[in-house]
C-alpha cells in the first residue's frame, strides 16, 4: 500500500502549519522546508482549504494556517479525503474493473476490512500527536522570525576633552 503524493503534501503542510500555530505561512516556506514543488503544494493547499483543514488569506501578510485545532484533525480524516478518489484496487473501481472474478471473489471482502482496520488506525492519530514535543521536527520546521536591524537612534556628537 502506497500513499499518493498529494496525501503526503498534505500531511507535510498540516504538520508545517501546526509547528508554525498562531500565524500564517507562506506555500513557498512550506515547500522550501518539506522538498516540495510550489506547484503541487498550491493544488494541495487548495483542498485543504476547500475541506476546511487550513484558512487562508491573501495578500502580503496572507498565506495559511490550521482552521481548527490541530488535536481536532486527524491522519485518518487527512488520508481519507485525499485518498476517496483513488481506488485500491481496479475492482474497487466498477467504471474501470475489468476483474472476471468480482462476482465470487473473497479477496475484495478482506481488503475492505483491512482499508477500515488501516484508516481505524490512522484516525486515533491527530496532528498533535505528530507534531507535540517533537523537538527535532520543530527544528526542522519552525519559521524564526527574521530579526530586523534596531532602529538607527541619533547618533550623539563625539566629545573630545
Amino acid at each position: 500500500m502506497r500513499l499518493t503524493i498529494r496525501t503526503n503534501l498534505a500531511m507535510r503542510a498540516l504538520m508545517f502549519c501546526a509547528v508554525n500555530e498562531g500565524r500564517y505561512v507562506r506555500k513557498h516556506e512550506i515547500a522550501a522546508a518539506c522538498n516540495a514543488s510550489e506547484n503541487h503544494l498550491a493544488q494541495v493547499v487548495n483542498t485543504l482549504a476547500q475541506l476546511g483543514f487550513v484558512d487562508t488569506q491573501r495578500g502580503r501578510a496572507g498565506g495559511l494556517r490550521l482552521a481548527r485545532p490541530m488535536d481536532a484533525i486527524t491522519v485518518g480524516q487527512v488520508c481519507r479525503a485525499f485518498e476517496t478518489g483513488v481506488p485500491f484496487t481496479e475492482c474497487f473501481d466498477p467504471e474501470v474493473n475489468t476483474c472476471p472474478l468480482t462476482a465470487c471473489c473473497r479477496l475484495r471482502k478482506g481488503l475492505v476490512d483491512a482499508l477500515e482496520a488501516f484508516y481505524s488506525s490512522l484516525d486515533s492519530l491527530s496532528l498533535a500527536d505528530l507534531v507535540e514535543d517533537n523537538v527535532p521536527l520543530e527544528h526542522l520546521l519552525f519559521l524564526v522570525t527574521p530579526r530586523r536591524p534596531p532602529a538607527c537612534t541619533q547618533m550623539q556628537p563625539l566629545q573630545t576633552h
